[in-house]
């Protein structure tokens, strides 16, 4: 059973329109509540790809209780502790015609110490019922900062799989416990960490230094561009062909959910980079965040190259096993 952690989960309000003109007054066509959050959409993605999980998560106020419904209309199996303080939400305005989305974030929570604690000692006793646990998104404030790497250091004590997918100040001290994989977006990465990856030996110097800091998969995304990854020590470049885009918005997080399904089910790293690939080209032709299935992923077939840097490429054009 795979475990996701989100401390930060998002309301999101999503607003349709056939076009949107600023500065005039607009009247939506459909209004939804959706579930938000990378942990939450991580799991969301695994229930479509058959695979069992659970969410954690912190959840309060009234927009804790529409998300609590949304998660359940998703049939997400979830655990949370409840919170003083206002879950965040966010308005999505979707233009059907342009195929457009822009998205007003609201203001994060402020967890308490007490809260914390208490996730804490929940997450101890999680950490030791499941396989895999993923630890995804951003941490909402100063007090939450250190549970990622408390539950990376939970996960190797109990020798659990842990997968890292995040941001912000909490970053390195994640990094410093160890997690068993990695995948972080470049975009983001550069901005926490003020690092350079602009080029093609800076990311292999950095896929080295945490191969060498003990972390065994790493994986590093930006949107059209290149992937980079490494396994300890050698090092993959996934190039893929462009798609018409319709909303990016979770396509990571349908990346790490490849990933999570692929160590659950011990698939070799091409085959892992396959298919994670393929999830987050998938995910970000559609407005529905981490919703592929199955049936649409075997499908799918574009030219994906996955060459090892330093030999020879090879084109492989073959549906994962799923």
């Amino acid at each position: 059973m795979i475990l996701t952690v989100t401390l930060n989960p998002l309301l999101e309000r999503r607003l349709f329109f056939k076009n949107v003109s600023l500065g005039k007054t607009q009247r939506a066509i459909k209004e939804i509540f959706y579930a938000g959050g990378k942990g939450i959409n991580v799991s969301r993605q695994l229930n479509y790809l058959g695979l069992q999980n659970q969410a954690f998560t912190f959840l309060g106020g009234n927009n804790g209780k529409i998300l609590r419904h949304c998660l359940q209309k998703d049939k997400i199996d979830f655990t949370v502790i409840s919170t003083k303080s206002e879950t965040r939400i966010a308005d999505l305005i979707i233009e059907e015609e342009k195929k457009r989305v822009t998205s007003f974030l609201g203001i994060n929570p402020k967890i308490t110490n007490d809260e914390v604690n208490e996730f804490k000692t929940k997450l101890n006793k999680m950490i030791q019922n499941c396989s895999i646990v993923v630890f995804s998104g951003s941490s909402p404030c100063e007090e939450t900062d250190d549970i990622f790497s408390y539950g990376i250091n939970l996960a190797n004590e109990h020798d659990k799989i842990s997968i890292l997918d995040t941001y912000g100040n909490h970053l390195q001290k994640s990094l410093s416990a160890q997690p068993t994989v990695v995948h972080n977006n470049i975009t983001e990465l550069e901005n926490t960490l003020n690092i350079d990856l602009s080029t093609e030996e800076n990311k292999i110097n950095y896929l080295l230094d945490l191969n060498k800091k003990g972390i065994k998969w790493i994986f590093l995304t930006d949107n059209e561009k290149p992937i980079y990854a490494s396994k300890s020590g050698f090092i993959y470049k996934v190039e893929f062909p462009q798609i018409d885009v319709y909303d990016s918005t979770g396509s990571g997080d349908a990346f790490t959910a490849g990933v999570a399904f692929s160590l659950e089910n011990s698939f070799v790293f091409e085959d892992a980079l396959m298919l994670s690939t393929k999830l987050g080209m998938l995910n970000a032709k559609m407005i529905e965040t981490c919703e592929v299935s199955k049936s649409l992923l075997d499908g799918f077939n574009p030219d994906i190259l996955i060459s090892s840097i330093g030999k020879k490429m090879k084109l492989i054009n073959d549906s994962p096993t799923t």
